[in-house]
């Protein structure tokens, strides 16, 4: 069975199959072997002993490496880069195919904070290609009763924890079906860890979807209504314009509101009792000045020239404002 190995390899482009092939047959030559892709079966008959013995494969997980285009997996996490934990989920996609593209997105979420886990998944979701994968694990609820899932979009996979962190993307792109991630079959082992669900589910079962499993194959299909939402207030008009709150506060201290970008009108920010100008670029106050502008992201944003709106205002996640025209 050894000398046919690398032949079989060949064909579907992956050392996993390694693992996969789990056939104990003795006496067979590469003469007694008939290897049907398509079908997902080697045939292997021993004249020694006058029998056919028909294989079936669990290849058919894995159908996509040689049938479908891969796609892009996306991580995101709140694991920072100090620990071997991005790693291992690295190891755990790189088990299942090697050859996928993988894409950090960012490890530097603030631990277990949900709000900034969904800003930047909004945030960087409209960037890439359509079937991309995206792997998210800010999960302080793991080992939990909290749902494992996979939601398809009309643009992409969501694959992560339900608690809601999703909700900005769903916003934008509705889901079109979900499943719970409860077939261990695909996971990294029947036994996940009760606390490293991102190795164990999230990590498998992304690049099983971005090698082109199907979502059904992978857990039992759930009502998307039935997805925790994570949701904030709706900016609301106030006799001066519209009051919102912060959704997100960057590394640069740089604090995004909930309002989108505003067109055609003069405005100013009220927030932290004081009113801020509004303006194109950092540099159109003074260093050390506050200004309002319109983010890359397309979002209102409150900044220090040269410094941190977070400290200077005293600003924090969800901190009241008003845009006043």
């Amino acid at each position: 069975m050894l000398q046919i190995l690398p032949q079989i390899l060949a064909m579907v482009g992956s050392s996993r199959f390694q693992d996969i092939l789990t056939i104990s047959v003795h006496n067979i030559t590469p003469e007694c072997c008939n290897f049907n892709l398509h079908s997902s079966k080697i045939t292997l008959f021993s004249p020694r002993v006058a029998i056919v013995t028909e294989i079936l494969l669990q290849f058919d997980k894995l159908r996509g490496y040689a049938m479908a285009e891969q796609r892009i997996i996306t991580l995101s996490s709140d694991f920072g880069l100090q620990d071997v934990y991005v790693g291992v989920m690295k190891g755990a996609i790189a088990r299942v195919n090697p050859t996928l593209t993988v894409i950090d997105l960012t490890h530097d979420i603030p631990p277990q904070n949900l709000m900034a886990a969904r800003f930047c998944l909004l945030n960087a979701h409209p960037y890439f290609p359509p079937g991309t994968v995206h792997v998210a694990v800010v999960d302080p609820g793991v080992g939990s009763k909290r749902r494992a899932i996979a939601i398809e979009t009309a643009d992409s996979y969501l694959v992560g924890p339900d608690n809601g962190i999703f909700s900005g993307v769903l916003n934008n792109s509705p889901p079109q079906a979900a499943i719970e991630l409860d077939n261990p079959d695909y996971w990294r082992s029947q036994s996940a860890s009760t606390t490293f669900h991102g190795r164990d589910i999230f990590a498998p079962i992304g690049a099983y979807l971005a090698s082109g499993t199907p979502m059904q194959r992978l857990g039992s299909t759930i009502d998307p209504a039935t997805l925790i939402r994570l949701d904030l207030p709706q900016p609301q008009p106030t006799p001066a314009g519209l009051k919102g709150c912060i959704q997100y506060l960057d590394r640069f201290g740089n604090a995004i509101a909930n309002i989108p970008a505003i067109a055609g009108k003069s405005w100013t920010v009220a927030i932290s009792d004081r009113l801020i100008p509004s303006g194109t670029t950092y540099s159109d106050v003074c260093v050390g000045e506050p200004i309002a502008l319109i983010g890359s992201h397309g979002w209102v944003e409150i900044a220090v020239n040269g410094g941190s709106a977070q400290s200077e205002l005293q600003l924090d996640w969800r901190s009241p404002l008003e845009v006043r025209f």
